[in-house]
């Protein structure tokens, strides 16, 4: 786990001034890491499972409603866009946007829709345009 260290500054920043909100009432953000080489694929499993222990162990003391993440952090386990005729669904990938955008989402679905309505620019946990 890696703690970065949060608060000064970052308080004084409105949530919605830049995609990124989480500053105020946040002391770190926490980054969940397992690595391990190559030799070692055979106990995949056990490490991802290590490490969803170590996540789910922490539930109690970090946000809530939703449990936030920082879009850098990419966690495909918290959601990612299902392609289809490259098309991702807003409902769907609104679940995982909240956690890292709250409620800039809907206005980053809207700027996204307006530079790049034929989503060029995508990935897995890319920002929709709109229908």
């Amino acid at each position: 786990m890696v703690f970065v260290a949060f608060g000064g500054k970052m308080e004084e920043i409105s949530e919605t001034e830049s995609p990124y909100p989480h500053r105020a009432g946040n002391l770190y953000s926490i980054l969940y890491v397992v690595d391990w080489e190559e030799e070692e694929n055979k106990n995949s499993k056990k490490f991802m499972s290590w490490m969803g222990r170590v996540y789910n162990y922490m539930t109690p003391y970090v946000s809530k409603s939703p449990r936030e993440a920082y879009s850098n952090y990419r966690d495909l386990d918290i959601g990612a866009n299902k392609i289809n005729n490259d098309k991702e669904s807003y409902a769907e990938a609104r679940v995982w946007g909240l956690k890292y955008f709250k409620n800039n989402f809907d206005r980053l679905v809207h700027i996204k829709t307006k530079v790049d309505s034929q989503n060029f620019f995508r990935h897995e946990q890319s920002i929709p345009p709109l229908s």
